[in-house]
């Protein structure tokens, strides 16, 4: 088994904490894995996996060993992809993550323009939420995202913004009554940044009201309308349900807010990276435009 097959498989373990379905993920036989894992034990010298009752659990030098794989097989996809792209960027490999927002209702016109111009280049995407698709950048799982914004360490890939506002809304039948202490909030998913906001501003408005978490944008956007309560969302995701009356903009304080998107790369990106924000700056319609200098 390779070095790389070796890492998979304790990412693979540390991620399902378990060998069976660690095997499962990557289509080979438990023994297989636990050999990985054991050769890889016998490189570094040290144990990297624990018996806990039916199962194993990563020991603390496993999951400081683990952390160092994922970048390592990151970092291998991303030469790999830079390399065929370098030689032949119009049949490259373009890694993508979103926010799960940016991915339902500002993605696909990127997409859709792009690939009209570029339709030779191989796009993988995976769409998530705030927590999951920094790590994935942070760990060259991917090329690039488009998010809200970055986390500090990752601000000096911003390659293009865009325009985004964050609005309270609810059904037209809450508004003449809406306190945001006393109304019920739809939440997001624990991770999700939208969340994150909004319970910094009730905290600041100094509210406690009634929460109901759902899975996703969409499923909050449907609980507002059906009159399950109110919530904190990107214009972009609402405009339908505004322009038509199902939906109306609350006065809550703190709102509207400025939280732009961001594409973000690493700072030495692949030749599909840049072929793809070069793209975006030269088409005006789709909204981006190259970010400010950093201070």
């Amino acid at each position: 088994m390779t070095t790389n097959a070796r890492l998979r498989a304790l990412v693979e373990l540390a991620d399902t904490g378990s060998v069976r379905a660690a095997a499962q993920r990557l289509v080979v036989t438990e023994s297989s894995v636990s050999a990985a894992v054991s050769a890889l034990a016998a490189d570094v010298g040290v144990p990297l996996v624990r018996r806990n009752g039916r199962g194993v659990l990563l020991t603390p030098a496993g999951e400081r060993y683990a952390g160092y794989a994922r970048r390592i097989l990151g970092l291998h996809d991303e030469a790999m992809a830079a390399a065929r792209g370098e030689a032949d960027p119009e049949r490259g490999l373009l890694r993508l993550a979103a926010v799960t927002t940016a991915g339902e209702h500002v993605l696909p016109a990127m997409l859709a323009s792009f690939r009209g111009q570029h339709p030779r280049v191989t796009l993988r995407l995976e769409v998530a939420h705030r927590a999951r698709v920094w790590p994935l950048l942070a760990h060259h799982d991917v090329d690039l995202v488009l998010a809200g914004r970055p986390p500090d360490e990752l601000a000096a890939g911003i390659r293009a913004v865009s325009p985004n506002t964050l609005l309270a809304v609810g059904p037209p039948s809450l508004a003449a009554g809406f306190s945001p202490a006393h109304t019920t909030w739809l939440m997001r998913e624990a991770g999700s940044g939208t969340r994150e906001t909004c319970e910094a501003l009730l905290a600041a408005a100094g509210a406690d009201p009634p929460r109901l978490v759902l899975g996703s944008p969409g499923a909050v956007i449907a609980a507002a309308e059906a009159g399950l309560g109110v919530t904190l969302v990107s214009r972009q995701a609402v405009e339908r349900q505004l322009e038509a009356g199902a939906l109306v903009e609350l006065p809550m304080p703190g709102t509207p807010l400025n939280r732009p998107w961001h594409v973000v790369s690493h700072p030495h990106a692949t030749a599909g990276t840049d072929l793809f924000v070069t793209h975006l700056l030269a088409r005006p319609e789709l909204g981006w435009s190259a970010p400010p200098p950093r201070r």
